[in-house]
Protein backbone atom coordinates (compact mmCIF):
# COMPACT_ATOMS: atom_id res chain seq x y z
CA UNK A 1 0.00 0.00 0.00
CA UNK A 2 1.38 3.42 0.95
CA UNK A 3 5.16 3.81 0.72
CA UNK A 4 7.29 4.92 3.65
CA UNK A 5 7.68 8.45 2.30
CA UNK A 6 4.01 9.00 1.47
CA UNK A 7 3.14 10.41 4.89
CA UNK A 8 5.87 13.02 4.43
CA UNK A 9 4.63 13.82 0.94
CA UNK A 10 1.10 14.20 2.30
CA UNK A 11 2.26 16.58 5.02
CA UNK A 12 4.43 18.60 2.61
CA UNK A 13 1.78 18.48 -0.18
CA UNK A 14 4.46 17.47 -2.69
CA UNK A 15 7.34 15.02 -2.96
CA UNK A 16 10.27 16.49 -0.95
CA UNK A 17 13.64 16.73 -2.67
CA UNK A 18 15.98 14.07 -1.30
CA UNK A 19 18.90 16.50 -1.05
CA UNK A 20 16.80 18.60 1.34
CA UNK A 21 16.24 15.68 3.70
CA UNK A 22 18.98 16.01 6.34
CA UNK A 23 18.60 13.09 8.75
CA UNK A 24 19.30 14.03 12.38
CA UNK A 25 18.36 10.80 14.15
CA UNK A 26 16.97 7.35 13.37
CA UNK A 27 15.72 4.60 15.65
CA UNK A 28 14.17 1.31 14.58
CA UNK A 29 13.07 -2.13 15.72
CA UNK A 30 12.46 -5.02 13.32
CA UNK A 31 11.85 -8.01 15.64
CA UNK A 32 9.71 -10.72 13.94
CA UNK A 33 6.18 -10.87 15.31
CA UNK A 34 6.63 -7.78 17.44
CA UNK A 35 5.89 -4.12 16.77
CA UNK A 36 8.15 -3.03 13.92
CA UNK A 37 8.87 0.66 13.98
CA UNK A 38 11.08 3.40 12.57
CA UNK A 39 11.41 6.91 13.96
CA UNK A 40 13.26 9.40 11.76
CA UNK A 41 13.97 13.02 12.67
CA UNK A 42 14.94 15.44 9.90
CA UNK A 43 16.15 19.01 10.04
CA UNK A 44 13.20 21.32 9.38
CA UNK A 45 13.76 23.43 6.29
CA UNK A 46 12.17 26.81 7.04
CA UNK A 47 10.91 26.97 3.44
CA UNK A 48 8.72 23.92 4.00
CA UNK A 49 5.06 24.62 4.66
CA UNK A 50 3.91 21.45 6.39
CA UNK A 51 0.82 20.12 8.12
CA UNK A 52 0.86 17.62 10.97
CA UNK A 53 -0.61 14.39 9.60
CA UNK A 54 -1.50 10.95 10.94
CA UNK A 55 -2.86 7.92 9.11
CA UNK A 56 -3.91 4.35 9.74
CA UNK A 57 -3.31 1.68 7.10
CA UNK A 58 -5.23 -1.59 7.31
CA UNK A 59 -3.78 -4.19 4.95
CA UNK A 60 -5.75 -7.39 4.33
CA UNK A 61 -4.67 -10.33 2.17
CA UNK A 62 -7.49 -12.77 1.54
CA UNK A 63 -5.24 -15.64 0.42
CA UNK A 64 -2.39 -15.21 2.90
CA UNK A 65 -3.21 -14.04 6.44
CA UNK A 66 0.52 -13.83 7.21
CA UNK A 67 0.64 -10.72 5.03
CA UNK A 68 -2.00 -8.88 7.08
CA UNK A 69 -0.85 -5.87 9.10
CA UNK A 70 -2.02 -2.65 10.71
CA UNK A 71 0.19 0.39 10.33
CA UNK A 72 0.25 3.83 11.96
CA UNK A 73 2.15 6.70 10.33
CA UNK A 74 2.71 10.21 11.63
CA UNK A 75 4.52 13.30 10.40
CA UNK A 76 4.89 16.29 12.73
CA UNK A 77 6.85 19.51 12.56
CA UNK A 78 7.68 22.12 15.17
CA UNK A 79 9.46 19.81 17.60
CA UNK A 80 12.95 20.35 18.97
CA UNK A 81 15.88 17.98 18.52
CA UNK A 82 18.99 18.48 20.66
CA UNK A 83 22.23 17.41 18.99
CA UNK A 84 23.85 16.72 22.38
CA UNK A 85 20.99 14.73 23.87
CA UNK A 86 22.69 11.37 23.39
CA UNK A 87 25.80 12.66 25.19
CA UNK A 88 24.02 13.51 28.43
CA UNK A 89 23.31 17.15 27.63
CA UNK A 90 22.64 18.99 30.91
CA UNK A 91 20.02 21.21 29.28
CA UNK A 92 18.05 18.18 28.05
CA UNK A 93 18.22 16.46 31.41
CA UNK A 94 16.85 19.61 33.02
CA UNK A 95 14.01 19.78 30.49
CA UNK A 96 15.34 23.01 28.98
CA UNK A 97 16.04 21.80 25.44
CA UNK A 98 14.12 24.71 23.88
CA UNK A 99 16.71 27.10 25.37
CA UNK A 100 19.67 24.97 24.33
CA UNK A 101 22.11 26.51 21.84
CA UNK A 102 22.42 23.13 20.11
CA UNK A 103 18.70 22.79 19.43
CA UNK A 104 17.44 22.08 15.92
CA UNK A 105 13.87 22.43 14.65
CA UNK A 106 12.81 19.04 13.34
CA UNK A 107 10.33 17.24 11.11
CA UNK A 108 9.56 13.87 12.66
CA UNK A 109 8.34 10.84 10.73
CA UNK A 110 7.11 7.86 12.75
CA UNK A 111 5.99 4.49 11.43
CA UNK A 112 4.58 1.60 13.51
CA UNK A 113 3.61 -1.75 12.00
CA UNK A 114 1.56 -4.29 13.99
CA UNK A 115 1.30 -7.96 13.06
CA UNK A 116 -1.89 -10.07 13.54
CA UNK A 117 -0.13 -12.10 16.25
CA UNK A 118 0.69 -8.98 18.23
CA UNK A 119 -2.79 -7.47 17.86
CA UNK A 120 -4.55 -10.71 18.88
CA UNK A 121 -3.67 -10.06 22.54
CA UNK A 122 -6.09 -7.11 22.57
CA UNK A 123 -9.08 -9.03 21.18
CA UNK A 124 -11.41 -10.59 23.73
CA UNK A 125 -14.16 -13.11 22.89
CA UNK A 126 -17.66 -11.59 22.84
CA UNK A 127 -20.97 -13.40 23.22
CA UNK A 128 -22.73 -11.05 20.76
CA UNK A 129 -21.41 -9.05 17.82
CA UNK A 130 -17.97 -7.65 17.11
CA UNK A 131 -17.33 -3.93 17.34
CA UNK A 132 -15.52 -1.97 14.67
CA UNK A 133 -12.40 -2.04 16.84
CA UNK A 134 -12.42 -5.82 17.10
CA UNK A 135 -13.02 -6.22 13.36
CA UNK A 136 -9.86 -4.22 12.76
CA UNK A 137 -7.72 -5.82 15.46
CA UNK A 138 -8.61 -9.40 14.45
CA UNK A 139 -8.69 -8.62 10.69
CA UNK A 140 -12.37 -9.40 10.38
CA UNK A 141 -12.81 -6.75 7.70
CA UNK A 142 -11.89 -8.15 4.27
CA UNK A 143 -11.09 -4.86 2.56
CA UNK A 144 -7.84 -2.93 2.89
CA UNK A 145 -8.14 0.78 3.62
CA UNK A 146 -6.23 3.91 4.57
CA UNK A 147 -7.71 6.58 6.82
CA UNK A 148 -6.35 9.91 7.99
CA UNK A 149 -6.26 10.39 11.76
CA UNK A 150 -6.87 13.64 13.63
CA UNK A 151 -3.97 14.34 16.00
CA UNK A 152 -5.69 14.86 19.33
CA UNK A 153 -3.91 16.12 22.44
CA UNK A 154 -3.45 12.60 23.87
CA UNK A 155 -1.82 11.36 20.65
CA UNK A 156 0.52 14.35 20.54
CA UNK A 157 1.54 13.80 24.16
CA UNK A 158 2.52 10.17 23.47
CA UNK A 159 4.46 11.11 20.32
CA UNK A 160 6.27 13.87 22.24
CA UNK A 161 7.24 11.29 24.88
CA UNK A 162 8.52 8.89 22.20
CA UNK A 163 10.65 11.60 20.62
CA UNK A 164 12.13 13.23 23.71
CA UNK A 165 12.61 10.59 26.41
CA UNK A 166 16.02 10.02 28.01
CA UNK A 167 15.95 6.22 28.31
CA UNK A 168 18.61 4.02 26.68
CA UNK A 169 19.19 0.29 26.15
CA UNK A 170 16.71 -2.11 27.76
CA UNK A 171 14.88 0.65 29.60
CA UNK A 172 14.30 2.43 26.29
CA UNK A 173 12.76 -0.73 24.83
CA UNK A 174 10.40 -1.13 27.79
CA UNK A 175 9.38 2.52 27.62
CA UNK A 176 8.83 2.64 23.85
CA UNK A 177 6.73 -0.56 23.85
CA UNK A 178 4.47 0.87 26.54
CA UNK A 179 4.05 4.20 24.74
CA UNK A 180 3.29 2.53 21.39
CA UNK A 181 0.47 0.57 23.01
CA UNK A 182 -1.02 3.88 24.16
CA UNK A 183 -0.57 5.30 20.68
CA UNK A 184 -2.53 2.37 19.22
CA UNK A 185 -5.35 2.89 21.73
CA UNK A 186 -5.63 6.63 21.05
CA UNK A 187 -5.46 6.08 17.27
CA UNK A 188 -8.34 3.61 17.47
CA UNK A 189 -10.33 6.11 19.52
CA UNK A 190 -9.64 8.83 16.95
CA UNK A 191 -10.70 6.61 14.06
CA UNK A 192 -13.90 5.00 15.37
CA UNK A 193 -14.86 7.27 18.26
CA UNK A 194 -14.47 6.71 21.97
CA UNK A 195 -18.00 5.30 22.33
CA UNK A 196 -16.98 2.03 20.71
CA UNK A 197 -13.90 1.47 22.87
CA UNK A 198 -14.75 -1.30 25.34
CA UNK A 199 -14.22 0.38 28.70
CA UNK A 200 -15.87 0.57 32.11
CA UNK A 201 -17.11 4.09 32.83
CA UNK A 202 -15.86 5.25 36.23
CA UNK A 203 -17.31 8.46 37.62
CA UNK A 204 -14.46 8.79 40.10
CA UNK A 205 -12.04 9.36 37.21
CA UNK A 206 -13.46 12.85 36.85
CA UNK A 207 -11.10 13.60 39.74
CA UNK A 208 -7.66 14.54 38.35
CA UNK A 209 -5.89 13.19 41.46
CA UNK A 210 -7.37 9.73 40.84
CA UNK A 211 -6.32 9.79 37.19
CA UNK A 212 -2.78 10.68 38.29
CA UNK A 213 -2.74 7.74 40.71
CA UNK A 214 -3.69 5.32 37.93
CA UNK A 215 -1.10 6.82 35.58
CA UNK A 216 1.46 6.39 38.36
CA UNK A 217 0.40 2.73 38.72
CA UNK A 218 1.17 2.19 35.03
CA UNK A 219 4.62 3.75 35.45
CA UNK A 220 5.31 1.49 38.44
CA UNK A 221 4.36 -1.59 36.39
CA UNK A 222 6.80 -0.53 33.66
CA UNK A 223 9.54 -0.03 36.25
CA UNK A 224 8.91 -3.49 37.73
CA UNK A 225 9.13 -5.57 34.55
CA UNK A 226 11.67 -7.85 36.22
CA UNK A 227 10.08 -7.74 39.68
CA UNK A 228 6.52 -9.12 39.65
CA UNK A 229 4.16 -6.98 41.72
CA UNK A 230 0.68 -7.87 42.96
CA UNK A 231 -2.36 -5.64 42.53
CA UNK A 232 -2.56 -5.35 46.32
CA UNK A 233 1.01 -4.03 46.45
CA UNK A 234 0.34 -1.74 43.52
CA UNK A 235 -2.79 -0.30 45.13
CA UNK A 236 -0.85 0.46 48.29
CA UNK A 237 1.91 2.21 46.37
CA UNK A 238 -0.57 4.58 44.73
CA UNK A 239 -2.94 4.79 47.73
CA UNK A 240 -6.06 3.62 45.86
CA UNK A 241 -8.68 0.97 46.51
CA UNK A 242 -7.94 -2.22 44.51
CA UNK A 243 -11.36 -2.27 42.84
CA UNK A 244 -11.11 1.38 41.78
CA UNK A 245 -7.58 0.83 40.53
CA UNK A 246 -8.58 -2.14 38.34
CA UNK A 247 -11.67 -0.43 36.89
CA UNK A 248 -9.92 2.90 36.40
CA UNK A 249 -6.90 1.28 34.72
CA UNK A 250 -9.20 -0.52 32.26
CA UNK A 251 -10.98 2.72 31.37
CA UNK A 252 -7.88 4.87 30.99
CA UNK A 253 -5.70 2.37 29.13
CA UNK A 254 -8.13 -0.01 27.44
CA UNK A 255 -6.68 -3.15 29.05
CA UNK A 256 -6.55 -4.90 32.40
CA UNK A 257 -3.60 -4.47 34.73
CA UNK A 258 -2.59 -8.11 34.28
CA UNK A 259 -2.84 -8.07 30.47
CA UNK A 260 -0.87 -4.83 30.26
CA UNK A 261 1.86 -6.07 32.59
CA UNK A 262 2.14 -9.49 30.97
CA UNK A 263 2.19 -7.99 27.49
CA UNK A 264 4.99 -5.59 28.38
CA UNK A 265 7.03 -8.39 29.96
CA UNK A 266 6.71 -10.66 26.93
CA UNK A 267 7.53 -7.87 24.46
CA UNK A 268 10.64 -7.09 26.48
CA UNK A 269 11.49 -10.79 26.56
CA UNK A 270 11.27 -10.87 22.78
CA UNK A 271 13.69 -7.92 22.60
CA UNK A 272 16.17 -9.53 25.02
CA UNK A 273 16.10 -12.82 23.12
CA UNK A 274 16.24 -11.49 19.57
CA UNK A 275 18.10 -8.18 19.79
CA UNK A 276 20.38 -8.82 22.76
CA UNK A 277 20.97 -12.52 22.11
CA UNK A 278 20.40 -13.58 25.72
CA UNK A 279 19.62 -17.18 26.57
CA UNK A 280 16.14 -18.36 27.54
CA UNK A 281 17.46 -19.10 31.03
CA UNK A 282 18.87 -15.59 31.45
CA UNK A 283 15.70 -13.90 30.22
CA UNK A 284 13.41 -15.96 32.45
CA UNK A 285 15.53 -15.01 35.46
CA UNK A 286 15.64 -11.33 34.49
CA UNK A 287 11.84 -11.24 34.29
CA UNK A 288 11.41 -12.87 37.68
CA UNK A 289 10.15 -16.32 36.62
CA UNK A 290 10.66 -19.19 39.03
CA UNK A 291 11.19 -21.70 36.22
CA UNK A 292 12.04 -21.74 32.53
CA UNK A 293 8.92 -23.80 31.76
CA UNK A 294 6.63 -21.15 33.29
CA UNK A 295 8.35 -18.47 31.25
CA UNK A 296 8.18 -20.52 28.03
CA UNK A 297 4.45 -21.16 28.53
CA UNK A 298 3.73 -17.47 29.09
CA UNK A 299 5.88 -16.48 26.10
CA UNK A 300 4.13 -18.90 23.74
CA UNK A 301 0.69 -17.76 24.95
CA UNK A 302 1.59 -14.15 24.13
CA UNK A 303 3.59 -14.61 20.91
CA UNK A 304 2.43 -17.96 19.51
CA UNK A 305 6.05 -19.14 19.56
CA UNK A 306 8.31 -20.92 22.01
CA UNK A 307 11.34 -18.81 22.95
CA UNK A 308 13.67 -21.15 21.06
CA UNK A 309 11.52 -20.83 17.92
CA UNK A 310 11.94 -17.05 17.91
CA UNK A 311 15.73 -17.47 17.88
CA UNK A 312 15.49 -19.54 14.68
CA UNK A 313 13.78 -16.73 12.72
Amino acid sequence: MQGATDILTLAYKQVPMQEQMILLQEREQQIPGSIQYTIKRYRHNLQWNMDDVGMMIYHYEKNDSRENYLELKFCLSGNIYCKQKDTECDMCKAGLSRKCTDKVDSVDVLNFKFSPVHLSQFVKPRPTHDTTAENILNFGSQSSFMQLLPLCGKTRTVIEALLNHNYTGSLENIYINAQIQMLLLYSMECMIGEKEIDVIHCKFLANEADREKIAKAREILIQHIGEPITIKELSRKVAMNECYLKKGFKEMFGTTIFDFYQGQRMEHARYLLYEKGLSVTDVSLMLGYSSISHFSTAFKKHTGLKPCELLLR
